[in-house]
């Protein structure tokens, strides 16, 4: 029952998400010459499951935060994932990677927010009305699912578009585990 609920709740926030945007975000990924990925909590998660698979397709990319992510900067592409635009962390470094000349994805529950308003492009996934309480999926979980499912599909598009073979993927795949 339980899984049946979340497939439906997924499916609906996905059914009323534009459905160019995987295009649309490959075109924005293969413009940039680094990817940067920010989130907070568990938009975090997401953004760094989304940064190992364009790894895995060969694109130069970094998750904020990390040691080893280095120096933003103009030509550069800030993907920032977060449900109400207004993550004060996210706020900041976004403010910050703007002033440094990168361009500035948000990915997000609401096409108007803080961040949004100093994106270049904003991803909503769903609409507004879609994140009321759901009960049995609480605190934002319908917003990191969906999310997930949707930069999910963007690989998959990314893959067939480019011919990408599993084989040449899996060579990039992390090999010290």
């Amino acid at each position: 029952m339980h899984q049946q609920l979340i497939i439906d709740k997924i499916t609906s926030i996905l059914s009323a998400t534009d459905a160019s945007y995987e295009e649309k975000l490959t075109g924005i990924l293969d413009k940039a010459s680094r990817i940067f990925i920010a989130g907070a909590g568990r938009s975090a998660l997401v953004a760094r499951f989304f940064a190992m698979r364009l790894m895995h397709g060969g694109y130069d990319v970094y998750v904020v935060g990390e040691i080893v992510t280095p120096s933003i900067r103009a030509g550069d592409l800030l993907i920032v994932i977060s449900g109400s635009g207004e993550t004060e962390t996210m706020i900041a470094y976004t403010k910050r990677a703007k002033q440094l000349g990168a361009e500035i994805v948000l990915i997000s529950a609401k096409s108007s927010s803080t961040i949004a308003d100093m994106a270049g492009a904003v991803f909503q996934i769903g609409s507004p009305e879609q994140y009321g309480k759901v009960v049995g999926m609480p605190m934002g979980t319908v917003f990191e699912l969906s999310t997930l499912m949707l930069l999910e599909a963007t690989i998959s598009h990314i893959i067939h578009e480019k011919g990408i073979p599993e084989e040449e993927m899996r060579t990039r795949h992390a090999n010290l585990e």
